[in-house]
């Protein structure tokens, strides 16, 4: 059965050429034509054997993703929806930032963490995505904008954690030096607390970036937001977190989404600073972006500051995150949304 070559990792090739009798530096040679060259034929690797690339067709396809619909915001910001061969809608999304250009990428059709702000939950998780798939995210989006990606979030729909193997292999092609050669530390996963999931990252030998999507200082805000609290409350996983820290050396971003009257007072703030003073971690303060399904709302720009305000005084490093992509569906899963039934 013919299968997406980009699911491959570079070992895996080696063993695909080693099961073949091929010589099993020509995986490195294909890993280049893939990511360097961005080959959309067999034919053209040039330095291939015609037999061997005969083989490869039987084996391989070199498909990309098929772009149902595209936004640009004002800000540089592109969303992209993509329909996978089964029929499924993803989305991926490519923002201009200072430092370059970075891809944020869907890690499942659908979710199932349920938490009660974000639009990707409104659809069930129907499956995981293949390594494949979450691969080409990158590439597909790289070569219809012709941009260069230097920087790759995993925080698109889905619990990356909840499909941990397909994503490990997703950064190791995205890393490899023959290949994309995203650096490590240019690689973001985020998860709402899979607590397991993180003592096992931990143990990951390239230094990709752990982020925590947090958004409450507190068990009671919490539950009523983010159900996985009440599976790894917030004193579990914050020994899990410290755990990473402390075997990894590596600091942890802390997401946290302000939603107007809930966890964005002066009493949250400072139970925030409280939980993590003396922490290797960065918070990120995100504006919620609004999904007219939920009840939700954006905090004023004044508790905003004021919250930012209070962070910074207490020596926490913080930053108020920069909107991107306001005036398009910016929310995770809102673009998706519409388009199913």
């Amino acid at each position: 059965m013919m299968q997406s070559i980009y699911g491959f990792t570079l070992d895996m090739l080696k063993e695909y050429m080693i099961n073949l009798g091929e010589k099993p530096f020509r995986s490195s040679q294909i890993i280049e034509w893939l990511y360097r060259q961005q080959v959309r034929s067999f034919d053209e690797m040039t330095n291939i054997s015609k037999s061997f690339i005969e083989r490869l067709k039987q084996d391989f396809d070199l498909d990309l993703l098929e772009c149902v619909t595209k936004q640009e915001s004002y800000d540089g910001t592109r969303k992209f929806l993509f329909r996978l061969k089964d029929g499924n809608l993803i989305e991926t999304v490519l923002m201009n930032n200072e430092y370059g250009y970075s891809a944020c990428v869907t890690t499942e059709v659908g979710c199932n963490m349920g938490c009660v702000f974000c639009a990707s939950g409104m659809k069930k998780k129907l499956r995981n995505l293949e390594t494949s798939e979450i691969v080409l995210q990158v590439l597909t989006a790289s070569i219809l904008t012709g941009i260069k990606i230097s920087h790759v979030v995993v925080m698109g729909i889905g619990e990356p954690f909840d499909n941990y193997d397909n994503v490990i292999n997703f950064i190791k092609i995205l890393n490899e030096p023959k290949g994309l050669e995203i650096g490590a530390r240019h690689i973001t996963v985020s998860t709402c607390g899979l607590v397991p999931k993180i003592y096992e990252y931990s143990e990951f030998p390239l230094q990709v970036n752990l982020a925590i999507s947090l958004h409450a200082p507190n068990n009671e805000i919490r539950n009523q937001i983010m159900p996985i609290n009440k599976s790894y409350p917030i004193e579990i996983l914050f020994k899990a977190i410290t755990d990473y820290i402390d075997k990894t050396n590596r600091r942890v971003t802390i997401e946290y989404i302000l939603l107007q009257g809930l966890n964005d007072t002066v009493a949250c703030a400072n139970e925030l600073a409280n939980l993590l003073t003396g922490l290797n971690v960065y918070v990120n303060l995100i504006p919620y972006n609004e999904v007219k399904e939920k009840p939700y709302k954006r905090s004023k720009k004044e508790d905003m500051v004021k919250f930012f305000d209070i962070l910074k005084k207490r020596k926490i490093n913080v930053q108020l995150r920069r909107e991107q992509g306001s005036d398009i569906d910016a929310a995770c899963g809102q673009l998706r949304s519409k388009h199913i039934k």
